[in-house]
């Protein structure tokens, strides 16, 4: 079997929540060697975020899975020079913090290039390094309402909907992770580092690229229309007579009129109000509720089973507990149960994607305890005696 593909990359994460540690932790997944780099005493906000179980933050065991736990005062002189030591070893270095933080700790990209140049350096904010918003706080949420996601979101009667999850977050903890596979790339050609300035407002903005352009050559501003979109019809989510949903889209008219005859015949198909995607916009009303009448006549399964077998374009829409169940979810094993040595076995997202000659297993949860491989690390990294690892605990400078 063929080595993991960014085995031997050396990764050294000193960010916290979801965006910028999704980044570490979509390479841990991919076979790089992460260190989790935490403030003593309270870790990570994350550990702390949404559910708990047994006093353990759920959110972190995925979001730190494959990740050494590494605890560090970086307000102490001492600290910021045991992470300059670590990051002229490593290939990058993920950090969150406000602009100029990394610099008020001395560990600013010049510091850090000059004690390793083919550093690759990933800084992820709100708003990026420079701008009148670079200095506010921000997270997610405010991404999701600046890019213009939550204007479109909801119904029109009801006021903007935010979404229910961590979506731009999630967005940037991908792009941003591409980004330094990239800067990595060409650092295998050239030996150079890199410093990346990331904005999560930015991630955000490529989910609506459509929209700007549409809205810069035509004029056209899209507006709340709950399951509907502006640029397609059908598509939205409907009803089953057993009370089960179904999603169903038709964004090409051959896939659109395979929906129309099945629910309809040719006779539908032929229907003035819907022969093109322009009329069937402008008629989306009047085709949902043909299509909400004929799922209401049918179970789940049926509407599922008749429209694929016309070549719709069609899926049922899953609550947790059931997508759990879903046959194609459990068929790739999609959702990968973990042992856990705090809370037993765990079910977890499974490695994406998939990499067909090396098949990578999920990496172990992130650990309990802020800085419960402290020693370790000291030991294994930087050579640091017993002495002086317990001078540094004594200190309060590591924990």
């Amino acid at each position: 079997m063929k080595a993991a593909p960014l085995a031997g990359t050396r990764v050294l994460d000193l960010s916290t929540m979801i965006a910028a540690p999704l980044a570490a932790s979509l390479m841990s997944d991919w076979g790089a060697s992460v260190i989790k780099v935490e403030q003593p005493g309270h870790g990570d906000h994350v550990r702390r975020f949404g559910a708990q179980s047994d006093g353990q933050g759920l959110y972190w065991k995925t979001l730190s899975r494959g990740k050494r736990a590494l605890a560090v005062d970086l307000h102490d002189p001492a600290g910021q020079d045991l992470v300059r030591r670590l990051a002229s070893t490593h290939d990058v270095l993920i950090e969150n913090f406000r602009p100029g933080t990394l610099e008020r700790w001395n560990l600013g990209p010049d510091i850090l290039h000059e004690a390793n140049p083919s550093l690759v350096i990933l800084r992820m904010t709100a708003y990026g390094q420079f701008g009148p918003y670079r200095t506010r706080a921000g997270f997610g949420t405010l991404a999701e309402a600046m890019s213009g996601i939550a204007s479109v979101t909801g119904f029109a009667d009801r006021p903007p909907l935010l979404p229910a999850l961590p979506l731009a977050d999630v967005l940037a903890g991908f792009l941003s992770s591409s980004a330094v596979l990239a800067a990595l790339l060409r650092r295998a050609r050239d030996g150079s580092g890199e410093t990346i300035d990331f904005a999560i407002y930015e991630a955000a903005l490529k989910a609506v690229e459509l929209q700007v352009l549409e809205y810069d050559s035509n004029g056209t501003l899209h507006t709340r229309r709950g399951n509907q979109i502006e640029d397609a019809a059908p598509r939205g989510a409907y009803r089953c007579g057993d009370g089960r949903w179904i999603a169903l889209s038709g964004s090409t008219q051959a896939v659109a009129e395979r929906v129309l005859r099945t629910i309809g015949g040719d006779e539908l198909v032929n229907d003035p109000r819907f022969k093109s995607n322009v009329e069937r916009v402008e008629n989306a009303d009047a085709l949902d509720k043909l299509i909400d009448e004929w799922c209401a006549q049918r179970t789940q399964e049926d509407a599922l089973e008749t429209f694929s077998a016309m070549g719709c374009a069609v899926g049922p829409l899953e609550s947790i507990d059931t997508m759990l169940e879903n046959e194609q979810v459990v068929a790739r094993g999609s959702i990968a149960t973990v042992d856990d040595p705090d809370l037993g076995p765990l079910r977890m997202t499974n490695v994406y994607p998939r990499f067909e000659e090396t098949p990578l297993p999920v990496p172990a949860p992130g650990h309990a305890r802020v800085g419960g491989q402290t020693r370790a690390i000291l030991e294994d990294e930087l050579g640091l005696t017993g002495a002086e690892i317990d001078r540094l605990f004594a200190a309060g400078t590591v924990a």
